[in-house]
């Protein structure tokens, strides 16, 4: 059971203050019977209509975004734009970003107010793969492949064994199970290359809708946040 006014600011309606006032002027039905109190306690599979609108409850909100550089994986910054600053119509949803993306790289970026989901996808334990396109400076070696393979040793710690593929043109495919600050930089510098260009493109089981220009999002289907929900 969950209050009216809340599920209703959750679903973006309006600040809790202004749905209130929706329901005490009658605009709100449940069951087919029109609501006068904002603390009426609704059930998840009530069927709730407002200005003839079936409103149809999720708590929780999984959305998939082209993540473009210029913001920050973060919920909040005082200096720069943060990527919710890029996600209209779930203001009231508590959103946050499933781990990151550096300022300077593009993506595929989750966001979702499941903290449960999250804490599994992040968790080292579980060791979920992120596969990136990467543009790089420098001269290419076959023995990247087996570097990478072995688990590349920084000065603070030693990745986890990578896939690199080479796709010829100063451009590969990494995937890791990680998400330190800055890594397959540092990685690529390890080998005596700059990166140029880093763009996430999958995330466990999930890629990067290729309908998705920088900048849009969309909420993931049942099935992708069964696949998430399995990893």
């Amino acid at each position: 059971m969950i209050r009216l006014d809340k599920m209703l600011a959750h679903m973006g309606y309006g600040s809790r203050k202004e749905v209130k006032e929706l329901i005490r002027k009658g605009y709100v039905s449940v069951d087919g019977e029109i609501i006068y109190s904002d603390d009426y306690k609704v059930k998840e599979d009530s069927e709730i209509i407002i200005f003839d609108e079936v409103v149809k409850y999720d708590e929780f909100v999984y959305l998939m975004l082209n993540k473009p550089d210029g913001y920050i994986s973060a919920t909040f910054d005082n200096n720069m734009p943060t990527v919710l600053d890029l996600i209209n119509g779930y203001e009231s949803r508590n959103l946050f970003p499933v781990g990151r993306l550096d300022i300077d790289t593009y993506g595929l970026l989750i966001l979702t107010n499941d903290g449960k989901l999250a804490h599994k996808l992040l968790s080292p334990k579980n060791h979920v793969n992120k596969k990136y396109y990467v543009k790089y400076d420098g001269k290419y070696n076959d023995k990247f492949i087996e570097i990478f393979k072995k688990g590349i040793p920084l000065e603070d710690f030693t990745c986890k064994p990578a896939e690199f593929v080479n796709l010829g043109n100063n451009e590969a495919y990494i995937t890791i199970s990680e998400g330190k600050f800055h890594q397959i930089k540092r990685m690529m510098e390890y080998v005596g290359c700059n990166v140029t260009y880093l763009e996430r493109i999958e995330f466990g089981p999930l890629k990067l809708d290729s309908n998705l220009k920088r900048k849009e999002f969309r909420p993931l289907t049942k099935e992708e946040i069964e696949l998430l929900k399995a990893e």
